[in-house]
């Protein structure tokens, strides 16, 4: 419910911006239309990646319609769920979902005949939006990762006390994981395979512009630093170095209108706009 909350008070305020742009000057954009043609100002379509136990219809949903109406070709689709079950997505093993996203990255460029596309993620998203492009053959102009747990998270010190007493007992809650279901959570934890992999050499690829936001209070990808990419040409942000009041924990971050003014900086190569600041859910 809270989350259903967060989503349409931000709805409600996306909404208002679209209404205050007049309408002979509003950008024409889509959502996950494949008619839709990239713009020169927007030259190539943006997919969207959820967050850990998401879907393309939530999540980042809000976000995708801002974008929509500022003038993008904006597509998302759930990866990462099981069949028959596509209610949460981003439970599969973290390289197989990675192969989907490269898939559906494929059938993008192929409907709106764009040599690129850029990946905005949240959260697993955030880190698929690193993955996809270091292992897996796509064309990405630019990446924008809101709060990815770039080199593992503790999940608010849960692993920690989990992994506290060995090898063993981390096996243990691996092994635990994957029998319910949920691969990803353990790979994306603190020392998780997927982590490894992401980490084993440089994250950014040369071609491809980065932008990793997050924010102080972010309350499960913790500490929260690490979400950041620290190698040239990549642009780490805080919320806070823009909206100093803004609370804004890890869910709020998908809804949070500052978060959304700094992805579009990242997508328009202006990492250092100035916009409106409002005040993003603390949880």
């Amino acid at each position: 419910m809270r989350v259903r909350w967060i989503g349409l008070v931000a709805a409600v305020a996306a909404l208002l911006t679209v209404m205050a742009v007049p309408a002979a000057a509003a950008p024409t954009g889509g959502i996950n239309d494949a008619s839709c043609r990239p713009s020169a100002e927007h030259p190539d379509p943006v997919v969207l990646l959820h967050g850990l136990g998401a879907t393309s219809y939530e999540d980042l949903n809000v976000l995708q319609g801002w974008l929509a109406a500022r003038g993008y070709c904006t597509f998302a689709s759930t990866y990462g769920a099981y069949e028959g079950f596509p209610l949460v997505g981003g439970l599969r093993d973290v390289d197989e979902s990675a192969q989907e996203i490269a898939a559906y990255v494929a059938k993008v460029r192929g409907w709106t005949g764009a040599a690129k596309v850029d990946l905005v993620g949240h959260s697993e998203g955030g880190f698929q939006s690193l993955y996809v492009p270091k292992t897996q053959d796509v064309q990405v102009g630019k990446v924008v990762a809101i709060a990815p747990p770039t080199h593992g998270t503790t999940f608010a010190g849960v692993y920690n006390l989990a992994y506290l007493f060995g090898r063993a007992e981390r096996d243990a809650v691996d092994k635990a994981l994957k029998t319910v279901g949920c691969p990803a959570c353990s790979q994306i934890g603190s020392g998780g395979t997927a982590v490894a992999t992401l980490n084993d050499g440089p994250i950014a690829r040369p071609d491809v512009d980065y932008t990793v936001i997050t924010s102080r209070y972010d309350e499960l990808v913790t500490p929260t630093e690490t979400a950041f990419v620290r190698e040239p040409g990549v642009v780490n942000q805080y919320v806070q170095d823009f909206c100093p009041l803004d609370p804004v924990g890890h869910i709020g971050e998908a809804y949070d209108t500052n978060v959304w003014n700094m992805v579009a900086g990242g997508l328009e190569s202006t990492p250092n706009r100035r916009f409106l600041c409002g005040v993003g859910s603390p949880g």
